[in-house]
């Protein structure tokens, strides 16, 4: 029984820092949708009157498409593991920032601003509550009447 609970301990924390990644749709929340979907007719377009010969148009569309697939190949290939090192370390410094002084200073912050709150609130209503009362007693009598003269 203890093993079997240690084993299920042991798959809670490794599924925890192993994500299965899916290598068919590889940006599942659209995040570059707009942004880097570029094909050659977003790019080079020929308005009606003004078009080259249909073989160099042709040929213009498969170097366009072929030099950025292998482009973007290689350069992922050369420069993706080293900028994705960078990446994360730079979110784990953000997320560390984030946990070990942000946070910390937000709820230090709140709870010194809940005890500075609180005086506030009995400093008002122990000086101020009497006197707009009084106010309030004085001016209660207080009657206007309107008269139009003519």
């Amino acid at each position: 029984m203890a093993d079997q609970y240690s084993t299920n301990e042991e798959k809670i924390l490794k599924d925890s820092h192993t994500k299965e990644i899916d290598l068919i749709n590889r940006d599942p929340k659209q995040i570059n949708e707009d942004v880097v979907k570029v094909d050659f007719e977003d790019v080079i377009a020929e308005p009606d009157g003004t078009h080259s010969m249909d073989g160099v148009w042709k040929a213009s569309y498969t170097t366009f498409t072929v030099s950025k697939y292998w482009c973007y190949r290689v350069l992922s290939a050369i420069f993706g593991i080293p900028v994705a090192l960078l990446w994360g370390f730079f979110f784990a410094c953000i997320s560390f920032c984030h946990i070990w002084a942000v946070m910390p200073c937000i709820k230090s912050y709140l709870i010194e601003t809940q005890c500075l709150s609180r005086i506030y609130s009995l400093c008002i209503h122990t000086f101020c509550d009497p006197l707009f009362e009084a106010l309030g007693k004085i001016f209660s009598s207080v009657r206007v009447a309107l008269r139009k003269e003519v």
